[in-house]
């Protein structure tokens, strides 16, 4: 028999499955667990249901209700029986940058693709990998019943499959064939791109129970990790939150729809039945461990390097674009480092990889602020590269808004913990849950830091596409 009154929220991201057992009163963890993913870009889906079972299972039976927050994007293909028939394309998996730039040409350019979907289609879309599987992999294409994304995938395991799978807005939103006008599919749309039509989850609505788990908890509609972690984090308008972990991301809410044809921004929806603009990096965690393995040191380390340099670096600049990048939009490029002489020391080199980090992340954070046509009032620093010593001292001198890093929590695990108590209650109003803050020091932006970094940033833009 359950516990009264517990809820547990999941996070399926792109390296493990976290699981929090959570007091609905007050937001406080009881119990938690989590499980390793393989690495990799494409992943055997059916690996999840393992971490997901390795995690639940002390727990699930204690809790009342359950939702999932899982990464967004993530391609996964089943044939009628509900199996596999190709790995999971994950969101940082970008060989389908060249089907990306077809759709694009196909909808009618840039703008159009973003009037329809709130978004420019970009390789970690849905969307552009199903393209691509179109091309690639006929053979599998013909197989396939149902196109679902990672947290549809767990959700529907863990009603039992006794209904259709189910998604909500804010994940379909990330999908690029999702209507923020029409708050629908665009199943025209998905047949252009996949080149025959499939079944697609019924998109529940946002307090709503979807089933029960064996156990006989209900079962929430689930969302995309960047909606689930703005739920965790109680974001307020007016808030960005900052997420540095395996990609950066600056996110914040909105009421209205947010269509940029530049393709900086992506018009997601949230998953309350408002809207999550946000802006996002595939480089981010990873620029700190590029720096400290290239120095033969820790974290800490790193940090404490980088403190012993200067503003600038000593004139050293790190372009971060290491695998690719999404923001901007250049797939296909690699890093840059500018500026070395014989002059340049250790700490030089690990002020300019923690730099880059803080650079790229303020890209992200101006353009959500030029699309939106609302300055950020306030950071929420959360990740955790956002413990690292070096980041916390420098992000003052590169953000010009207050800073606040949320004590270290799961907030996206939290966010669908929140989600399932809040669809468990129908109340009308998501519970309240307060989030513990620590304010850094006041912003103090230093003139002309960023100029180097955008030139360099200027100066490659063409070498992407070599």
């Amino acid at each position: 028999m359950a516990d009264p009154s517990l809820v547990l929220g999941i996070d399926s991201s792109t390296q493990s499955t976290k699981a929090v057992l959570v007091d609905p009163a007050d937001g406080t963890v009881v119990d938690q667990r989590s499980a390793a993913h393989p690495p990799g870009t494409a992943v055997d889906p059916r690996t999840w249901l393992a971490a997901l079972d390795q995690v639940t299972q002390p727990l699930l039976e204690r809790a009342d209700a359950v939702a999932v927050g899982g990464q967004q994007h993530g391609m996964v293909a089943l044939d009628a029986q509900g199996e596999p028939v190709h790995d999971a394309l994950l969101w940082n998996d970008l060989r389908s940058a060249g089907a990306a730039a077809e759709l694009v040409e196909e909808v009618g350019g840039a703008e159009r693709c973003a009037e329809l979907t709130g978004s420019v289609f970009i390789a970690s879309y849905t969307i552009t990998k199903l393209r691509w599987l179109r091309g690639q992999r006929p053979d599998v294409v013909d197989q396939i019943h149902d196109v679902m994304l990672p947290h549809d995938y767990l959700t529907w395991q863990l009603t039992g499959r006794t209904a259709a799978p189910t998604t909500d807005r804010g994940d379909a939103s990330g999908t690029g064939y999702w209507s923020p006008n029409e708050d629908a599919w665009l199943p025209d749309l998905f047949e252009q791109a996949l080149g025959r039509a499939a079944r697609l989850p019924r998109i529940a609505g946002v307090q709503e129970v979807v089933g029960s788990t064996a156990h006989g908890a209900s079962v929430g509609p689930g969302t995309g990790d960047n909606m689930a972690a703005a739920l965790g984090l109680g974001l307020q308008p007016g808030d960005v939150a900052l997420s540095i972990g395996t990609s950066g991301v600056a996110s914040m809410v909105a009421a209205e729809p947010v269509a940029d044809g530049t393709g900086a921004l992506s018009g997601f929806a949230d998953a309350t039945g408002g809207f999550l603009p946000l802006a996002c990096t595939v480089n981010a965690a990873r620029i700190l461990g590029l720096g400290a393995r290239l120095l033969g040191v820790d974290h800490d380390g790193l940090a404490a390097l980088a403190l012993d340099s200067v503003p600038g670096a000593n004139g050293l600049t790190l372009l971060p674009y290491l695998d690719g990048e999404r923001t901007p939009a250049r797939p296909e490029a690699t890093g840059t480092l500018h500026g070395l002489t014989s002059a340049t020391t250790r700490a030089d080199l690990a002020r300019a990889h923690v730099e880059a980090l803080l650079f790229s992340l303020a890209d992200a954070v101006d353009a959500l602020a030029a699309v939106s046509g609302r300055s950020p009032e306030r950071l929420l620093l959360i990740g955790g590269a956002a413990r690292n010593p070096a980041v916390r001292a420098l992000a003052p001198l590169v953000f010009d808004a207050p800073i606040v890093l949320p004590h270290p929590a799961e907030y996206v695990a939290l966010g669908a913990a929140r989600q399932a108590a809040w669809a468990h209650s129908g109340a009308e109003q998501l519970p309240e849950w307060p989030v513990a803050t620590t304010d850094l020091s006041p912003p103090k932006p230093l003139a002309g830091l960023r100029d180097d970094y955008a030139l360099l940033r200027e100066r490659t833009a063409a070498w992407s596409d070599r």
